[in-house]
């Protein structure tokens, strides 16, 4: 039904499909034209009929920031703050203005076209086209769009470059350095990372509550995030497998009895309470500062430059050369899935693989040096060997 309001505009009514057994009307008004109306009320029965209702009032840029407010509950903060600036500093910008159910591929297209010919980074601009594909994802699964038109216009995922990793003379000689030179709560940090694996936010995050001494063992349960280097926040570790208990060296165990000996003494009652690593006022360590040490002493030794990161691929690095099978580096890394840990760390494998293809050699010189025995087959099949 259509119907004229008195100050000039226009309004359509229409039933729906019932809900719960309840009566379900849909009425909007404020179009400028009776055609207006028309064109949209025939949009929602048709949407009514087809299971898909794209509202023609609905911007990209309100879409997006919707779909920013929904995800706000689900994602780390660092990951939030990601999505954010590509939808406000790049999406918004670029789309913003045109009717969702307006957005075509040829339009992401041509984005992406314009961002190549100014030389934007490969992995920036890949960022942003997947945070149009996720978010127009969202749109479809709600029944807000028929097809994403955002769906094959993401290119290829760059290659990530390969890290720098340490030798494990090097990494010795850091450990080393840091014990002779500083002998403070970084160089049991690091002590810890690099025996452990550990995620630099799973480090920082570790509480004495998680840290069993007389097991041999601690439980990640927390990772810090530092939002563009300010606000701290401590989350849950992303994935179920980074939850997991950590077995610990007789290293890191000297490591974790220093810092637990000085926390001891610090405090009147003697307790361990709070975090391994903090501040002296029980304050998370920024990460930030945390890096800068790392690049300063780095430096003062002369090792290669490396990130905290670069920590957890040396420890993976040192084990796999060491010749830990990699479904038990896996683990140790607590990664998700076994694939992971190959995508990762295969070029390191070099080894492996020689001995792999050897004893396959070995195994057909042998065979062509005897003779084959004929398996009994049909009266008409040939032998297999003399």
């Amino acid at each position: 039904m259509l119907e004229e309001a008195e100050h000039g505009s226009w309004t359509y009514c229409v039933d729906l499909a019932p809900e719960d057994g309840k009566r379900k009307t849909r009425r909007r008004g404020g179009f400028a034209t009776r055609a207006e109306a028309a064109r949209e009320m025939k949009a929602v029965l048709n949407g009514e009929l087809r299971g898909v209702y794209e509202d023609r009032r609905v911007t990209v840029a309100s879409f997006l920031r919707q779909w920013l407010a929904v995800k706000k509950e689900e994602l780390a903060p660092n990951t939030y703050v990601g999505y954010e600036a590509c939808v406000e500093r790049d999406l918004i910008p670029a789309f913003g203005h045109y009717r969702l159910p307006d957005l075509r591929p040829k339009h992401v297209e041509r984005w992406i076209a314009n961002q190549r010919k100014t030389k934007r980074g490969k992995v920036t601009v890949y960022r942003i086209v997947s945070t149009l594909r996720n978010a127009l994802n969202a749109a479809v699964r709600s029944w807000g769009l028929r097809y994403n038109p955002a769906k094959h216009s993401v290119p290829p995922r760059p290659r990530a470059e390969e890290r720098t990793c340490w030798t494990p003379e090097e990494a010795a000689a850091f450990l080393r350095y840091n014990a002779e030179c500083y002998a403070d709560q970084l160089t049991d940090l690091f002590e810890v990372m690099l025996g452990t694996g550990m995620r630099r936010g799973e480090v920082l995050a570790l509480h004495w509550t998680d840290v069993h001494l007389m097991d041999r063992k601690l439980y990640v349960r927390w990772t810090l995030a530092a939002i563009d280097n300010g606000e701290i926040h401590l989350w849950e570790p992303k994935t179920e497998a980074s939850r997991a208990w950590i077995s610990l060296s007789p290293r890191v165990m000297t490591a974790l009895h220093r810092q637990a000996t000085i926390q001891m003494n610090a405090h009147p009652d003697g307790r361990l309470e709070g975090l391994v690593f903090a501040r002296p006022g029980g304050t998370p360590l920024r990460p930030q500062w945390v890096l800068d040490q790392l690049r300063k002493r780095t430096v003062e030794l002369g090792v290669p430059r490396i990130g905290l990161h670069d920590l957890r691929h040396t420890a993976a690095s040192i084990m796999i050369a060491e010749g830990i099978p990699i479904a038990i580096v896996s683990k140790t890394l607590r990664h998700a899935t076994l694939a992971t840990t190959i995508n990762l760390y295969g070029h390191l494998f070099k080894g492996s693989a020689d001995q792999a293809v050897n004893a396959l050699a070995r195994a057909l010189d042998q065979a062509q040096t005897g003779q084959f025995r004929a398996l009994p087959r049909g009266d008409d099949d040939l032998p297999l060997a003399a």
